[in-house]
């Protein structure tokens, strides 16, 4: 069992000032000339707004998840021990899983539901880390690391390890940084390849998934790297159109009600509009990453087979 201070702990909440910091250094750093990238007042308040609302909701909810976790606890297949090498082996085991938490969360419009939030604004900046669904826990994609529990990892470590990853994630969310040396763009997420993962640049859709380990996706096939010549347009493919963060929160769940009441009384086609990637339609007219991507290489044949786009 491991000790009951680490239940007290949350790495994020203990991060906090150096979020606040952070974002002021590099907005007058940007303002300023100093730094690359761009800061929009509306878009940043909307963004730490977003991330508010997300702090209120993951404090009145968090204890359900740590409590379904808990009933899963008793039917372990083993009992890890707690001590510094599977505080580590927990760490690498969530961001595997996290990868595929954040997979889904973009080939499936449920999930997706919740986590266009995150990618709705048209800026990238340390306040876009910030801008955080408010309904995630409802979903059920929070749930997908409960397999941990069942390997033997207590629900402390893993809440734990999860505050560890999101702090990584934090910093990765700036154009101030243009690379990292090789052997970490090698290994490790950086602003570099997750810039790759807020654009909406054909080639870029529905890549680079990780959180801190970018093997992941070279493992799974799912990386590109962010090219010179291609430089990341950010945002969604359906512009959100305001800073108001009701509607950045619920547009997604509004659109899929929508085409859910267009439907009729057809329970089948709600289930697979919500079991599809976004922009997959019941009539056959899709509108997903992969018909964006061919579309892109029919209007661009020289830029086929090239990264992220398929051959002609």
């Amino acid at each position: 069992m491991p000790p009951e201070w680490l239940s007290k702990i949350d790495p994020t909440t203990l991060a906090a000032p150096l979020f606040i910091l952070s974002v002021i250094w590099e907005w007058w750093a940007v303002k300023t000339g100093r730094a690359k990238g761009r800061y929009e007042t509306k878009d940043a308040f909307a963004s730490m707004a977003m991330g508010t609302g997300n702090v209120v909701v993951n404090t009145l909810t968090g204890f359900a998840t740590l409590w379904m976790m808990m009933l899963v606890w008793p039917y372990r297949l083993a009992t890890i021990p707690f001590a510094w090498w599977s505080v580590i082996a927990c760490f690498v085991l969530y961001d595997f899983t996290y990868y595929w938490k954040h997979r889904f969360a973009h080939r499936a419009r449920w999930f997706w539901m919740e986590h266009v939030t995150h990618h709705s604004s048209t800026h990238y900046n340390l306040t876009t880390a910030l801008r955080q669904p408010w309904f995630g826990p409802f979903t059920g994609l929070i749930l997908v690391g409960t397999p941990m529990v069942f390997i033997g990892f207590h629900p402390y470590v893993i809440f734990f390890v999860g505050g560890l990853n999101l702090i990584y994630q934090y910093w990765i969310h700036t154009e101030a940084i243009d690379r990292m040396p090789g052997w970490f763009e090698a290994v490790f997420n950086t602003p570099s390849h997750h810039r790759v993962h807020h654009a909406t640049n054909p080639r870029y859709l529905d890549t680079n998934y990780a959180g801190v380990f970018i093997t992941w996706d070279k493992m799974f096939g799912t990386f590109v790297p962010e090219l010179d010549e291609d430089k990341p347009v950010y945002g969604i493919v359906k512009p959100v159109g305001s800073y108001n963060p009701f509607v950045i929160a619920f547009h997604e769940l509004g659109g899929l009600l929508r085409d859910c009441a267009r439907d009729g009384l057809r329970p089948d086609r709600w289930i697979r509009r919500a079991i599809n990637a976004p922009g997959w339609s019941p009539d056959g007219a899709h509108n997903r990453s992969v018909e964006l991507k061919a579309a892109y290489v029919t209007a661009h044949p020289e830029h086929a087979g090239t990264p992220g786009l398929p051959k002609a």
